[in-house]
């Protein structure tokens, strides 16, 4: 798996507090958006697969 590049436009109140989040986890803004980015997938993928589930088990 290789790597791509992103860019993206942001106002600079946005980017101040995605610096001040970083920063208090020690990353940078990069690895804190990637982080982030990461982990909101997996919650909706996990969140499919628990409504798959429930629907082939019939839970209501």
């Amino acid at each position: 798996m290789g790597t791509s590049v992103l860019s993206l436009r942001m106002d600079g109140e946005l980017l101040e507090r995605l610096r001040d989040h970083a920063a208090k986890r020690g990353m940078s803004v990069q690895d804190y958006v990637v982080r982030t980015l990461v982990r909101n997938d997996f919650d909706e993928r996990f969140q499919s697969a628990v409504e798959e589930t429930e629907r082939f088990y019939g839970v209501t």
